[in-house]
């Protein structure tokens, strides 16, 4: 009983410091935007044992104090809220690569939460294979207010743009060759022909 409540004191003391520490350092502050693990979300407060994090879903997760000093916390919103954004896009081979890439920039300047500085760019970033891959890198000011939107609003609008200017975004394409069919004749005599013609 003695180990139990020294451990489960240790942890309580532990968070309690962490706690002491986050509020004393201001690395962690109520308001930013925040990513532990699998877990994204907005900090609402900072506890004795915990903090509280809010997700776009509208979950509550509490993250003891302790797991922030010791593990990797991504702070969105540490110096400044300006994030940027990643939305990987690919283009058929017969496609004008500059018109592409001209619809590219357009989509993402029409979209209302992307910044006007820095600007949006599209970047070549290889050749796959069944597409000429771009990323379109954009900026935002909210991150709060969650990052899927913006790639969602972007997308739909270079999808209409796209089809108003007959561009093709790839899907994979394979060729079957059967060499034998179950029940057919021999390859080597699939062509010979009977003495009426036809082909047996």
């Amino acid at each position: 009983f003695g180990l139990a409540v020294r451990f489960g004191l240790q942890k309580t003391f532990g968070n309690l410091l962490a706690g002491i520490i986050l509020l004393m350092d201001r690395s962690v502050k109520p308001g930013d935007v925040i990513s532990v693990g699998e877990t994204f979300g907005s900090v609402n407060k900072i506890g004795v044992r915990a903090v509280s994090i809010v997700t776009r879903e509208g979950k509550e997760y509490l993250i003891p104090n302790e797991i922030l000093m010791t593990e990797e916390v991504v702070n969105w919103s540490y110096s400044t809220r300006d994030v940027r954004i990643s939305i990987p896009i690919g283009i058929a081979y017969d496609c004008d690569v500059k018109l592409a890439q001209k619809l590219m920039v357009e989509a993402a300047n029409a979209s209302t939460r992307v910044l006007d500085s820095p600007k949006p760019v599209v970047w070549m970033t290889g050749f796959g294979e069944s597409s000429i891959d771009h990323e379109i890198r954009v900026w935002i000011r909210d991150p709060e207010a969650g990052l899927g939107s913006v790639r969602s609003d972007i997308l739909n609008r270079l999808w209409d743009l796209f089809r108003a200017n007959q561009m093709q975004i790839p899907f994979p394409q394979r060729d079957i060759r059967i060499r034998e069919w179950p029940g057919s004749p021999p390859a080597a005599f699939a062509d010979v022909e009977t003495e009426s013609g036809d082909e047996r």
